[in-house]
């Protein structure tokens, strides 16, 4: 069982992005989504990235409330 300690930065770990934390501001500074766009339908995921991040929302998994915080900092 993974007892790690889901982040913010352990999600751009999974996703395979740059996670320290000045990458993640600039990730979310370069990538800001109108609020009419659902974070499953931003056009800078590859489709792994999409689909883990479905499946985290849909499963209502660990990374469920992280995914939740970057959609609400993307839309921010």
């Amino acid at each position: 069982m993974d007892t790690t300690a889901h982040s913010l930065n352990r999600l751009f770990e999974q996703l395979g992005l740059p996670s320290t934390d000045p990458e993640i501001e600039q990730f979310i500074q370069a990538h800001r989504l109108d609020e009419t766009v659902s974070i499953l339908d931003a056009d800078f995921w590859t489709d792994s990235q999409r689909q883990f991040l479905q499946e985290s929302l849909k499963q209502d998994a660990d990374w469920s409330p992280i995914v939740d915080d970057l959609n609400a900092m993307l839309h921010h």
